[in-house]
């Protein structure tokens, strides 16, 4: 059993405790189970803010806690690997351009259970380039993060696996989901989704090759004529990955139209499929999150577009499924402050000027909504002075400071 998820009342928090002889842990147990290798110290009743991580101990053992933790309090557990969720994980999705090490933390930090990287490109690593090595550092606040990799080619995305089972990441991610031009038509991201067997030899070299726990993030299918996401999460799965993550939209409606969460409750009821499904698309509020969870039955969702410039809906969303409350937008003050942080952090991770670019979609979903913005958001995407954009941010706190 390398995945499996149990039942939670949604209601009750646990966090858990994991000592071992490698990594001890003082916690105050309320259930020991142990043998000669490891013990694990499960305390409940305590705010589950991270998963639990069992990494020094052996997989099995993890599953045994799951059951007991789920059996004592009647509970889901996720579990991917050595990783244990809480109830109704929300994840960050990955993002080119977005996920980058800044906005993984502020989206930790607001509650996201697990973050996932840009997209990193098989070919590039194999290739030496920087730029993509870099994108597979993940920094110890970010955790848990998986590493997402895109490519056609099958010994490249293998090579790939085996680098990334060497970095600071908890999972890795085949991206089969992409639908941007210049990734599917080299046959790579959802141009797999018109090449499934070289898609399942993919994920076959990748899980083989890896170290870390894989999943896959994929589409419905390549178009209205081809959703076949079913048929094809049967055949991910016998391949051995851990998890599947759908985006409810083809191949060809890129973006377009509403996500069809309809095939995404499909395949989570498929009684073939025994690994967690995870859905993805158009989650833009707490009220939607509540019914993928209700309505689809889903494991986890993730959450891509809907948490640009709004990290804060992790918070939103986990308090209404917690109370059934709806909690309000940050004040601007916070949105300001938030907003420096996150634009220091990213010229500290990508420097100048990209990481003046990338922060400008961010800026201005920080600030949408604020009347007469019109010149505030004109040279908050302009301007490459990083001086000048730190006393803009000031001025529209000052500005709007009784708009709250």
């Amino acid at each position: 059993m390398s995945l499996t998820a149990f039942r939670f009342d949604s209601h009750i928090n646990n966090s858990m405790a994991f000592t071992s002889k490698r990594n001890k842990v003082a916690k105050k147990p309320t259930t020991d189970v142990a043998t000669n290798d490891a013990k694990i110290t499960v305390t409940a009743n305590d705010s589950l803010n991270h998963p639990g991580d069992c990494a020094n101990i052996p997989l099995f053992m993890c599953e045994i806690f799951c059951v007991i933790l789920s059996v004592k309090n009647n509970i889901i557990m996720l579990q991917i690997g050595h990783l244990v969720f809480r109830d109704k994980p929300l994840f960050l999705a990955p993002m080119e351009d977005v996920t980058d090490p800044s906005f993984r933390r502020l989206c930790r930090n607001y509650g996201a259970d697990m973050v996932y990287t840009e997209f990193v490109s098989s070919d590039a690593l194999v290739r030496d380039v920087v730029r993509a090595q870099k994108k597979l550092i993940i920094h110890d606040d970010e955790k848990p993060a998986a590493i997402q990799i895109y490519g056609h080619v099958v010994e490249a995305m293998a090579e790939s696996a085996k680098m990334s089972s060497s970095t600071n990441a908890d999972i890795l991610d085949i991206n089969c989901g992409c639908p941007v031009k210049k990734i599917a038509a080299r046959g790579a991201g959802a141009g797999l989704l018109n090449n499934i067997p070289l898609m399942l030899a993919i994920t076959d070299a990748v899980v083989k090759s890896s170290t870390l726990p894989v999943t896959v993030k994929t589409r419905l299918g390549w178009d209205d004529e081809h959703k076949d996401i079913v048929q094809i999460a049967e055949q991910l799965q016998d391949k051995g990955i851990r998890a599947i993550t759908i985006h409810g939209r083809t191949r060809a409606q890129l973006y377009r139209g509403a996500a069809d969460w309809s095939l995404i409750g499909e395949v989570k009821h498929n009684p073939r499929m025994k690994i967690p499904v995870i859905g993805n698309g158009d989650i833009v509020s707490p009220e939607g999150a509540a019914i993928a969870f209700e309505k689809f039955g889903v494991d986890a969702i993730m959450i891509g577009r809907g948490a640009i410039g709004r990290p804060w809906i992790f918070r939103q969303i986990r308090h209404y499924l917690d109370t059934g409350e709806l909690l309000a937008d940050p004040p601007l003050s916070e949105k300001v402050q938030l907003a420096k942080e996150h634009f220091a952090l990213s010229l500290e991770s990508k420097g100048v000027p990209r990481g003046v670019f990338e922060m400008r979609r961010h800026f201005i979903n920080y600030f949408k909504g604020l009347p007469f913005f019109k010149d505030f958001r004109l040279r908050l995407v302009t301007s490459l002075d990083v001086e000048e954009i730190f006393r803009l941010l000031n001025e529209i706190n000052n500005r709007y400071a009784d708009s709250d």
